[in-house]
Protein backbone atom coordinates (compact mmCIF):
# COMPACT_ATOMS: atom_id res chain seq x y z
CA UNK A 1 0.00 0.00 0.00
CA UNK A 2 2.08 2.72 -1.05
CA UNK A 3 1.64 5.87 -2.17
CA UNK A 4 1.00 5.34 -5.96
CA UNK A 5 -1.07 2.07 -5.24
CA UNK A 6 -4.47 0.92 -3.27
CA UNK A 7 -4.16 -2.09 -0.70
CA UNK A 8 -6.03 -5.38 -1.88
CA UNK A 9 -8.98 -7.16 0.19
CA UNK A 10 -7.00 -9.29 2.18
CA UNK A 11 -4.74 -5.86 2.90
CA UNK A 12 -7.38 -3.44 4.20
CA UNK A 13 -8.51 -6.59 6.43
CA UNK A 14 -5.20 -6.84 8.00
CA UNK A 15 -5.05 -3.07 8.56
CA UNK A 16 -8.75 -3.78 10.47
CA UNK A 17 -7.73 -6.77 12.35
CA UNK A 18 -4.24 -5.07 13.25
CA UNK A 19 -6.74 -1.93 14.67
CA UNK A 20 -9.25 -4.38 16.25
CA UNK A 21 -6.61 -6.25 18.05
CA UNK A 22 -4.89 -2.73 18.72
CA UNK A 23 -1.68 -4.54 17.55
CA UNK A 24 -1.72 -7.43 19.51
CA UNK A 25 0.53 -9.33 17.57
CA UNK A 26 -0.55 -12.80 19.46
CA UNK A 27 -3.93 -12.01 18.93
CA UNK A 28 -3.37 -11.24 15.58
CA UNK A 29 -1.36 -14.16 14.33
CA UNK A 30 -3.91 -16.72 16.62
CA UNK A 31 -6.98 -15.03 14.75
CA UNK A 32 -5.63 -16.02 11.34
CA UNK A 33 -4.26 -19.17 11.93
CA UNK A 34 -7.82 -20.22 13.53
CA UNK A 35 -9.84 -18.40 10.76
CA UNK A 36 -7.05 -18.64 7.42
CA UNK A 37 -6.90 -15.08 6.99
CA UNK A 38 -7.44 -11.65 8.12
CA UNK A 39 -10.36 -11.43 6.20
CA UNK A 40 -11.85 -14.25 7.27
CA UNK A 41 -11.31 -13.42 10.66
CA UNK A 42 -13.12 -9.92 10.57
CA UNK A 43 -16.18 -12.30 8.95
CA UNK A 44 -16.62 -14.44 12.79
CA UNK A 45 -18.29 -12.98 15.82
CA UNK A 46 -17.05 -11.72 18.90
CA UNK A 47 -17.96 -14.78 20.24
CA UNK A 48 -15.72 -17.05 18.27
CA UNK A 49 -13.12 -14.67 19.00
CA UNK A 50 -14.04 -15.19 22.47
CA UNK A 51 -13.63 -19.09 22.12
CA UNK A 52 -10.31 -18.57 21.36
CA UNK A 53 -9.66 -16.59 24.06
CA UNK A 54 -9.22 -12.88 22.73
CA UNK A 55 -8.88 -10.89 24.87
CA UNK A 56 -12.14 -8.93 25.94
CA UNK A 57 -11.34 -5.49 24.29
CA UNK A 58 -10.41 -6.83 21.50
CA UNK A 59 -13.38 -8.61 21.00
CA UNK A 60 -15.64 -5.56 21.91
CA UNK A 61 -13.92 -3.12 19.50
CA UNK A 62 -14.67 -5.78 16.98
CA UNK A 63 -18.81 -6.02 18.31
CA UNK A 64 -19.19 -2.31 17.95
CA UNK A 65 -17.18 -1.87 14.87
CA UNK A 66 -19.40 -0.69 11.76
CA UNK A 67 -18.67 -0.61 8.10
CA UNK A 68 -18.65 3.31 8.07
CA UNK A 69 -15.89 2.95 10.81
CA UNK A 70 -14.15 0.59 8.95
CA UNK A 71 -14.49 2.36 5.59
CA UNK A 72 -13.44 5.83 7.75
CA UNK A 73 -10.43 4.30 8.80
CA UNK A 74 -9.11 2.79 5.83
CA UNK A 75 -10.10 6.13 4.11
CA UNK A 76 -7.74 8.57 6.91
CA UNK A 77 -4.74 5.71 6.16
CA UNK A 78 -4.74 6.37 2.68
CA UNK A 79 -4.91 9.76 2.81
CA UNK A 80 -1.70 10.22 4.91
CA UNK A 81 -0.42 8.22 2.34
CA UNK A 82 -1.32 9.97 -0.75
CA UNK A 83 0.00 12.90 1.63
CA UNK A 84 3.11 11.59 1.56
CA UNK A 85 3.07 11.45 5.65
CA UNK A 86 4.53 7.81 5.45
CA UNK A 87 4.15 4.74 3.74
CA UNK A 88 3.19 1.20 4.23
CA UNK A 89 4.44 -1.93 3.42
CA UNK A 90 2.41 -5.35 3.66
CA UNK A 91 4.14 -8.89 5.25
CA UNK A 92 3.04 -10.15 1.33
CA UNK A 93 4.65 -7.76 -0.48
CA UNK A 94 8.15 -8.26 -2.08
CA UNK A 95 9.66 -5.28 -0.39
CA UNK A 96 9.10 -6.49 2.91
CA UNK A 97 12.43 -7.11 4.52
CA UNK A 98 13.29 -10.69 4.84
CA UNK A 99 15.09 -10.78 7.78
CA UNK A 100 12.03 -9.65 9.71
CA UNK A 101 9.75 -12.34 7.64
CA UNK A 102 11.86 -15.14 9.51
CA UNK A 103 10.94 -13.63 12.78
CA UNK A 104 8.69 -16.00 15.14
CA UNK A 105 6.43 -12.96 15.19
CA UNK A 106 6.81 -10.73 12.29
CA UNK A 107 5.06 -7.75 11.98
CA UNK A 108 1.74 -8.35 9.78
CA UNK A 109 2.77 -4.57 7.95
CA UNK A 110 4.96 -1.64 8.48
CA UNK A 111 4.44 1.82 8.29
CA UNK A 112 7.38 3.49 7.31
CA UNK A 113 9.37 7.16 5.80
CA UNK A 114 12.10 7.10 3.37
CA UNK A 115 13.56 4.29 1.39
CA UNK A 116 12.65 1.07 2.23
CA UNK A 117 15.55 -0.40 0.26
CA UNK A 118 17.59 0.16 3.30
CA UNK A 119 15.78 -2.78 5.19
CA UNK A 120 16.90 -4.65 2.40
CA UNK A 121 21.07 -3.89 2.99
CA UNK A 122 23.03 -5.38 5.64
CA UNK A 123 22.83 -3.70 8.93
CA UNK A 124 24.33 -3.64 12.14
CA UNK A 125 22.57 -2.59 14.81
CA UNK A 126 24.29 0.15 17.83
CA UNK A 127 22.66 0.11 21.04
CA UNK A 128 23.08 1.10 24.18
CA UNK A 129 22.34 3.62 27.21
CA UNK A 130 20.18 6.54 27.10
CA UNK A 131 22.53 8.83 29.48
CA UNK A 132 26.13 7.09 28.45
CA UNK A 133 29.36 9.19 29.60
CA UNK A 134 31.15 10.99 26.99
CA UNK A 135 33.72 8.31 25.98
CA UNK A 136 30.99 5.72 25.43
CA UNK A 137 28.91 8.86 23.12
CA UNK A 138 31.98 9.59 21.42
CA UNK A 139 33.02 5.98 20.63
CA UNK A 140 29.38 5.27 19.47
CA UNK A 141 29.70 8.14 17.08
CA UNK A 142 32.66 6.97 15.73
CA UNK A 143 32.16 3.41 15.67
CA UNK A 144 28.47 3.94 13.41
CA UNK A 145 30.62 6.21 11.29
CA UNK A 146 33.42 4.00 10.69
CA UNK A 147 30.90 0.99 9.97
CA UNK A 148 28.83 3.13 7.31
CA UNK A 149 32.02 4.04 5.82
CA UNK A 150 32.64 0.68 5.40
CA UNK A 151 29.22 0.64 3.52
CA UNK A 152 26.87 -0.87 6.36
CA UNK A 153 23.50 0.20 7.54
CA UNK A 154 23.77 1.71 10.73
CA UNK A 155 19.87 0.32 12.86
CA UNK A 156 19.22 1.75 16.14
CA UNK A 157 16.11 3.14 18.14
CA UNK A 158 15.93 6.74 18.12
CA UNK A 159 16.16 7.04 21.78
CA UNK A 160 18.33 9.46 23.65
CA UNK A 161 22.05 8.69 24.72
CA UNK A 162 23.60 6.24 22.65
CA UNK A 163 21.05 5.62 20.24
CA UNK A 164 21.11 9.34 19.14
CA UNK A 165 24.87 8.82 18.41
CA UNK A 166 25.05 5.75 16.65
CA UNK A 167 22.04 7.75 13.80
CA UNK A 168 24.32 10.72 13.77
CA UNK A 169 27.57 8.80 13.89
CA UNK A 170 26.08 7.32 10.35
CA UNK A 171 24.58 10.46 9.10
CA UNK A 172 28.17 12.36 9.43
CA UNK A 173 29.28 10.00 6.32
CA UNK A 174 28.66 11.53 3.46
CA UNK A 175 25.06 9.73 1.44
CA UNK A 176 27.21 9.01 -1.45
CA UNK A 177 29.66 7.18 0.67
CA UNK A 178 26.78 4.94 2.21
CA UNK A 179 26.08 6.71 5.78
CA UNK A 180 22.61 5.53 5.37
CA UNK A 181 20.56 4.43 8.93
CA UNK A 182 17.78 3.38 9.91
CA UNK A 183 15.63 4.08 12.91
CA UNK A 184 13.20 1.72 14.42
CA UNK A 185 9.99 3.55 16.50
CA UNK A 186 8.14 2.30 19.13
CA UNK A 187 5.48 5.01 18.79
CA UNK A 188 3.09 5.64 15.99
CA UNK A 189 5.39 6.57 12.84
CA UNK A 190 3.61 9.86 13.32
CA UNK A 191 4.59 10.99 17.00
CA UNK A 192 8.29 11.96 17.37
CA UNK A 193 9.66 10.06 20.49
CA UNK A 194 11.59 12.03 22.05
CA UNK A 195 10.31 15.72 21.12
CA UNK A 196 13.31 16.84 20.67
CA UNK A 197 14.55 14.21 18.21
CA UNK A 198 12.24 15.82 15.10
CA UNK A 199 15.40 17.49 13.56
CA UNK A 200 17.08 14.09 13.51
CA UNK A 201 14.01 12.41 12.06
CA UNK A 202 14.03 14.77 9.24
CA UNK A 203 17.50 14.13 8.72
CA UNK A 204 17.62 10.61 8.68
CA UNK A 205 14.95 11.06 5.65
CA UNK A 206 16.07 13.73 4.14
CA UNK A 207 19.60 11.98 3.80
CA UNK A 208 18.00 8.70 2.70
CA UNK A 209 17.83 6.27 5.62
CA UNK A 210 14.43 5.09 6.44
CA UNK A 211 12.15 4.98 9.66
CA UNK A 212 9.48 2.27 10.84
CA UNK A 213 7.22 1.35 13.24
CA UNK A 214 4.65 -1.60 13.29
CA UNK A 215 2.13 0.70 15.68
CA UNK A 216 -0.75 2.20 14.82
CA UNK A 217 -0.37 6.05 13.82
CA UNK A 218 -0.96 7.89 16.88
CA UNK A 219 0.03 4.95 19.39
CA UNK A 220 2.19 7.25 21.81
CA UNK A 221 5.19 5.66 24.14
CA UNK A 222 4.41 2.96 26.54
CA UNK A 223 6.75 0.68 28.47
CA UNK A 224 5.38 -2.18 26.42
CA UNK A 225 5.94 -0.95 23.30
CA UNK A 226 9.68 -0.34 23.22
CA UNK A 227 10.90 -4.35 23.89
CA UNK A 228 8.67 -4.60 20.49
CA UNK A 229 10.93 -2.10 19.28
CA UNK A 230 13.78 -3.89 20.37
CA UNK A 231 12.99 -7.19 18.64
CA UNK A 232 13.17 -5.25 15.04
CA UNK A 233 16.37 -3.69 16.02
CA UNK A 234 17.87 -7.28 16.34
CA UNK A 235 15.64 -8.49 13.46
CA UNK A 236 16.79 -6.23 11.01
CA UNK A 237 20.61 -6.35 12.12
CA UNK A 238 22.97 -9.27 11.72
CA UNK A 239 24.67 -8.44 14.67
CA UNK A 240 24.02 -6.27 17.69
CA UNK A 241 26.73 -4.16 19.02
CA UNK A 242 26.00 -2.70 22.72
CA UNK A 243 28.57 0.37 23.76
CA UNK A 244 27.41 0.55 26.97
CA UNK A 245 24.75 -0.37 29.03
CA UNK A 246 23.54 -0.44 32.84
CA UNK A 247 22.65 -3.70 33.84
CA UNK A 248 19.01 -3.35 33.37
CA UNK A 249 19.16 -1.69 30.13
CA UNK A 250 16.58 -1.98 27.94
CA UNK A 251 19.76 -2.23 25.40
CA UNK A 252 20.28 -6.06 26.86
CA UNK A 253 16.72 -6.82 26.09
CA UNK A 254 18.09 -6.41 22.58
CA UNK A 255 20.94 -8.16 22.90
CA UNK A 256 19.05 -10.96 24.73
CA UNK A 257 16.58 -10.99 21.66
CA UNK A 258 19.43 -10.38 19.19
CA UNK A 259 20.89 -13.70 20.84
CA UNK A 260 17.75 -15.56 20.61
CA UNK A 261 17.60 -14.74 16.77
CA UNK A 262 20.59 -16.60 16.42
CA UNK A 263 22.55 -13.13 15.82
CA UNK A 264 25.92 -12.42 16.90
CA UNK A 265 26.16 -9.73 20.20
CA UNK A 266 29.23 -7.88 20.65
CA UNK A 267 29.82 -5.74 23.63
CA UNK A 268 32.75 -2.84 24.58
CA UNK A 269 34.40 -3.36 27.53
CA UNK A 270 35.28 -0.46 30.18
CA UNK A 271 36.28 0.18 33.69
CA UNK A 272 35.12 -2.02 36.25
CA UNK A 273 34.07 1.05 38.61
CA UNK A 274 31.96 2.60 35.58
CA UNK A 275 27.88 1.74 36.70
CA UNK A 276 27.18 2.61 33.15
CA UNK A 277 29.28 -0.29 31.77
CA UNK A 278 28.30 -3.31 34.45
CA UNK A 279 25.74 -4.79 31.44
CA UNK A 280 28.41 -5.09 28.83
CA UNK A 281 30.51 -6.79 31.34
CA UNK A 282 27.53 -9.12 32.06
CA UNK A 283 26.74 -9.87 28.11
CA UNK A 284 30.58 -10.05 27.69
CA UNK A 285 30.39 -12.75 30.63
CA UNK A 286 27.28 -14.13 28.95
CA UNK A 287 29.21 -15.12 25.89
CA UNK A 288 28.81 -11.71 23.74
CA UNK A 289 32.04 -10.88 21.62
CA UNK A 290 34.76 -8.61 23.51
CA UNK A 291 35.46 -5.76 20.70
CA UNK A 292 37.63 -2.67 20.99
CA UNK A 293 37.58 -2.16 17.09
CA UNK A 294 35.17 -1.67 14.23
CA UNK A 295 36.97 -3.99 11.87
CA UNK A 296 36.62 -6.95 14.28
CA UNK A 297 32.71 -6.30 13.76
CA UNK A 298 33.23 -6.16 10.21
CA UNK A 299 35.44 -9.39 9.88
CA UNK A 300 32.92 -11.39 12.37
CA UNK A 301 30.18 -10.89 9.84
CA UNK A 302 31.58 -11.01 6.91
CA UNK A 303 30.52 -14.55 6.38
CA UNK A 304 27.45 -14.09 6.80
CA UNK A 305 26.96 -11.34 3.53
CA UNK A 306 25.69 -13.56 0.82
CA UNK A 307 26.25 -10.20 -1.95
CA UNK A 308 29.19 -8.20 -2.51
CA UNK A 309 27.17 -5.22 -1.82
CA UNK A 310 28.82 -4.37 1.08
CA UNK A 311 32.16 -2.71 0.18
CA UNK A 312 35.46 -0.91 2.06
CA UNK A 313 34.86 2.66 1.42
CA UNK A 314 38.46 4.24 -0.19
CA UNK A 315 37.31 6.93 1.99
CA UNK A 316 36.58 5.54 5.36
CA UNK A 317 37.52 7.23 8.69
CA UNK A 318 40.55 6.16 10.06
CA UNK A 319 40.27 4.07 13.38
CA UNK A 320 43.51 3.97 15.49
CA UNK A 321 44.89 0.45 15.90
CA UNK A 322 44.57 -0.84 19.15
CA UNK A 323 47.70 -3.27 20.56
CA UNK A 324 45.68 -6.47 22.58
CA UNK A 325 46.65 -5.39 25.52
CA UNK A 326 44.56 -2.18 24.94
CA UNK A 327 41.41 -4.15 26.17
CA UNK A 328 39.28 -0.79 27.22
CA UNK A 329 37.27 1.31 24.98
CA UNK A 330 39.17 2.20 22.31
CA UNK A 331 38.26 5.75 22.17
CA UNK A 332 39.71 9.34 22.05
CA UNK A 333 41.52 11.08 24.62
CA UNK A 334 39.42 14.13 25.47
CA UNK A 335 42.51 16.92 25.04
CA UNK A 336 42.26 15.60 21.13
CA UNK A 337 38.70 17.04 19.91
CA UNK A 338 38.74 14.61 17.23
CA UNK A 339 36.35 14.12 14.95
CA UNK A 340 37.08 10.31 13.80
CA UNK A 341 38.70 8.47 15.30
CA UNK A 342 42.83 9.01 14.35
CA UNK A 343 41.72 12.01 12.15
CA UNK A 344 41.71 15.68 13.47
CA UNK A 345 38.24 17.43 13.57
CA UNK A 346 37.51 19.73 10.79
CA UNK A 347 36.60 23.40 11.73
CA UNK A 348 32.88 23.65 11.42
CA UNK A 349 30.82 26.01 9.95
CA UNK A 350 28.38 27.53 12.54
CA UNK A 351 24.88 29.00 10.77
CA UNK A 352 24.19 32.25 11.58
CA UNK A 353 20.58 31.90 13.44
CA UNK A 354 23.05 29.74 15.99
CA UNK A 355 25.85 31.73 16.82
CA UNK A 356 23.59 33.43 19.70
CA UNK A 357 23.58 29.85 21.51
CA UNK A 358 26.99 28.77 20.43
CA UNK A 359 28.67 31.83 22.12
CA UNK A 360 27.24 30.36 25.31
CA UNK A 361 28.13 26.71 24.79
CA UNK A 362 31.64 25.72 26.12
CA UNK A 363 34.25 22.53 26.50
CA UNK A 364 32.57 22.28 30.34
CA UNK A 365 28.71 20.50 30.13
CA UNK A 366 25.74 23.00 31.31
CA UNK A 367 22.62 22.06 31.54
CA UNK A 368 19.49 23.02 30.11
CA UNK A 369 18.64 25.12 32.73
CA UNK A 370 21.99 27.00 32.68
CA UNK A 371 21.02 27.70 29.20
CA UNK A 372 17.69 28.92 29.06
CA UNK A 373 19.01 31.46 31.56
CA UNK A 374 21.66 32.68 29.40
CA UNK A 375 20.27 32.28 26.14
CA UNK A 376 16.57 33.54 27.10
CA UNK A 377 15.57 31.20 24.46
CA UNK A 378 11.91 29.38 24.92
CA UNK A 379 13.15 26.26 26.08
CA UNK A 380 11.25 24.10 22.64
CA UNK A 381 13.44 26.51 20.59
CA UNK A 382 16.63 26.12 22.43
CA UNK A 383 16.23 22.19 22.27
CA UNK A 384 16.23 22.18 18.87
CA UNK A 385 18.85 24.46 18.02
CA UNK A 386 21.06 22.00 20.38
CA UNK A 387 19.83 18.83 18.33
CA UNK A 388 20.61 21.29 14.98
CA UNK A 389 24.16 21.55 16.65
CA UNK A 390 24.13 17.71 17.80
CA UNK A 391 23.88 17.17 14.06
CA UNK A 392 26.72 19.45 12.68
CA UNK A 393 28.70 17.64 15.14
CA UNK A 394 29.61 20.34 16.98
CA UNK A 395 27.85 19.70 20.39
CA UNK A 396 27.81 16.69 22.59
CA UNK A 397 24.77 15.74 25.27
CA UNK A 398 25.60 13.88 27.83
CA UNK A 399 22.92 13.34 30.82
CA UNK A 400 21.17 16.28 29.76
CA UNK A 401 24.60 18.25 29.89
CA UNK A 402 25.62 20.13 26.72
CA UNK A 403 29.50 20.56 25.77
CA UNK A 404 31.45 21.69 22.48
CA UNK A 405 33.38 19.07 20.96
Amino acid sequence: MHDESSATDEQQATLLLWQRVNASLSAFYKLNKAFGSSRLALQHSSADWANLGIHASHNMRHNEATAAQDATFIAAIEQSIQQGQYKLVFKDDATYPPQLAQLFDPPPLLFYRGELTRLQQAQIAIVGSRSPTQKAQKFTFDMAQYLAAAGYIITSGLAQGVDAQAHLGALAQPPEQSGHTVGVMGTGIDVCYPAQHQPLFTKIVAEGGCIISELLPGTTPHKHTFPRRNRLVAGLSLGTIVTEAAIKSGSLITARLAAEQGKQVFALPSSIDNPNAEGCHHLIREGATLIYHPDQVIQELASQLVSPAIHQAATKPSFEAKTSSQTQLATFDSTLKTNSIGAVKPSIAIPKHLQPLWVHLSFEAQDLDALVTKTALATSTLLAQLMELELLGAISQVAGRYMRL
